[in-house]
């Protein structure tokens, strides 16, 4: 929980925010790291490990982790699990007609397969914009700030790999994210986060950020470019019949779209909130891994200060989900001082009851004053961005933690209904990568399935 953007495993997380737990505290996590690979340690020989320095308990607790489960395996320690060969290696001959619900990572990178195979396709768009949860904004600073996706979990050569290019040498210019100074705040102080601890985090799960661009870049050169002539947008999907030989798609407008099949790409909160009507009704098994599913809400700020007064992150205690303040200009050798608050969960919650965005804006600034002896409210600009992903109509919250869900409630997330209708997305990334490479070659995966008639 430390810093979510950066170890969005909750196994992870539980080992940077107690760093400096109690021995009791400890305890805990232990049972909590070992349970989660369904192994029970004991109570007593739990007992005897309190007796170990808590920085060695950690690493023993790790190492015996990774020698139970490879459900570590995630992101950037998936490297090995980086396809070989994605649909951008294959080609295709297919004469029907595709529609694709949705123009966020996942439906772009379909949309660019069935394009380069001249495929006959339509992707029908929810909102005026494509990019889903990438998005960027460029006049609140001196750089490009991701107001949505904005880290890069996986290995660097993964970028590679979803845009086609051979090789492992990286054109775009990263910056490692290996956080230097940092600080856990119980509400009353700050206390810092030792550099070994920060050192093992990074070695641990090394993750990197785009330097001079963003993700929505990223994705609009390398997908978007070649399909935006092909997005319908304000395309409301409310219906999705696929009972007869064709599948019929109904629009709010009571417009409707009729093709051979259908690539579902909506955030997971979109088919959780039964936005979209399926006739036949969806697989009760289907239902029910949709609804396992935790989608939190949360929202980004961005905040302008004429001084750096700031580290690069402090991690807030929180009930559920994550709440966390970060240097979003961190190593972009940019002059701009922006701080950005990033909120899920029961966090971000709170921060909505206070009705306005004005509010939630005040109520950072106080807080970050209680930290920095009033440095905040004293250095703001008045200049911020707010981006409320958990209010958004047609995403409905953040992200996924795809490592919690259960391999049989991800396995039916990516199983078609009748060979018509096939679904892609972050959900149902089968490459552990997480994230947009994950949405990237879900999208890849799942197009390549549909093309090929395979479940």
């Amino acid at each position: 929980m430390f810093l979510f953007v950066l170890f969005p495993s909750k196994i992870i997380q539980i080992v940077k925010i107690r760093l400096f737990a109690s021995r009791h505290q400890l305890c805990d996590i232990c049972q909590i790291i070992l349970t989660t690979h369904h192994v029970i340690l004991p109570l007593n020989l739990i007992a005897t490990f309190m007796k170990i320095h808590k920085s060695i308990l950690l690493l023993v607790l790790f190492l015996i982790t990774l020698n139970l489960s490879s459900c570590l395996k995630w992101a950037a320690r998936a490297k090995d699990s980086i396809p070989q060969q994605t649909a951008l290696d294959k080609t295709y001959d297919y004469d029907g007609k595709v529609i694709i619900i949705g123009a966020g990572a996942s439906g772009l990178a379909a949309a660019k397969i069935l394009q380069k195979n001249n495929v006959d396709y339509v992707v029908l768009e929810a909102t005026d914009n494509y990019g889903g949860r990438l998005k960027k904004n460029t006049t609140l600073a001196d750089f490009p700030i991701d107001i949505g996706a904005e880290w890069i979990h996986s290995h660097p050569l993964v970028l590679n790999k979803i845009k086609g290019k051979k090789g492992n040498e990286i054109d775009e210019d990263l910056i490692p994210y290996h956080i230097e100074k940092a600080y856990n705040w119980n509400g009353e102080e700050l206390k810092e986060v030792a550099k070994s601890e920060l050192d093992f985090a990074y070695n641990f799960m090394p993750e990197s950020k785009f330097k001079n661009s963003t993700w929505y870049d990223f994705v609009d050169e390398h997908l978007a470019t070649d399909v935006k002539n092909n997005i319908q947008y304000n395309a409301v999907v409310t219906k999705i019949d696929y009972s007869g030989d064709e599948v019929v798609v109904a629009l709010k407008n009571g417009q409707q779209y009729k093709a051979d099949k259908v690539l579902v790409t909506v955030p997971i909160g979109v088919l959780k909130s039964d936005a979209i009507t399926f006739v036949p009704a969806l697989p009760e098994k289907k239902k029910a891994a949709i609804a396992s599913v935790t989608f939190l809400p949360g929202f980004k700020l961005m905040m302008k200060f004429n001084t750096k007064f700031y580290p690069d992150a402090v991690n807030c205690e929180a009930q559920t989900g994550e709440k966390v303040y970060y240097d979003v200009a961190f190593k972009k050798g940019a002059t701009s001082n922006i701080f950005g608050l990033l909120a899920t969960g029961n966090t971000a919650t709170d921060y909505y009851e206070l009705g306005s965005d004005q509010k939630i804006v005040d109520a950072a600034i106080k807080e970050l004053d209680a930290m920095f002896d009033g440095a905040a409210s004293t250095s703001f600009t008045g200049d911020y961005v707010l981006e409320n992903w958990g209010k958004h109509e047609f995403t409905k919250g953040t992200w996924i933690q795809h490592f919690e869900e259960k391999k049989s409630n991800l396995k039916q997330l990516n199983l078609p209904l009748e060979n018509k209708v096939y679904f892609a997305g972050e959900i149902n990334d089968t490459y552990r990568q997480m994230g947009v490479p994950g949405a990237i070659l879900s999208g890849y995966h799942s197009v390549d399935k549909l093309l090929t008639n395979k479940r």
